[in-house]
């Protein structure tokens, strides 16, 4: 597990409080590709590969957002999103599911389980922007990642 935050050019650090995200997946790459789009949106952000640490850490840090694997080993994301939802630190925030499966029964049990949303793998960066911005509402000002690319 690591706590990056991410490097911004002083006008944006000027925008004071980003949201800090929780990203958990246990495969680098996809850890990596999620880092790097919440560093272009401007995010602070925490990575971890192990689940079994996620409510640990959710309690401590307590952040705006949790991006969740599904199929984890040990805990699924299923499990850790239970537990979650039924701790009173974490009940309120919000948890996207991030993963393969994507059937419709999937989606269906994947939010009746307790997740706020869902996207699944492979996916655009829009989409991973659109998600987010819906999580966290109009409470930030995210940095539109193609304006970034654009810059």
């Amino acid at each position: 597990m690591y706590l990056a935050h991410s490097f911004m050019s002083d006008e944006k650090k000027q925008n004071s409080h980003q949201p800090l995200i929780l990203a958990v997946e246990d495969h680098d790459d996809s850890l990596l590709l999620i880092s790097y789009a919440l560093e272009s949106m401007g995010y602070r952000f925490i990575c971890q590969t192990d689940c079994s640490a996620t409510l640990l850490v959710a309690k401590e840090y307590q952040p705006d957002l949790i991006l969740l694997d599904i199929l984890l080993p040990g805990l699924s994301g299923m499990d850790v999103v239970r537990h979650l939802k039924q701790e009173p630190l974490t009940c309120t925030i919000p948890v996207v599911a991030v993963t393969a499966l994507a059937s419709t029964e999937d989606r269906e049990r994947i939010l009746k389980a307790g997740f706020n949303d869902y996207i699944s793998k492979p996916y655009m960066l829009e989409e991973l922007e659109a998600i987010i911005r819906r999580e966290l509402g109009r409470k930030f000002t995210p940095y539109p990642a193609l304006k970034l690319c654009q810059d």
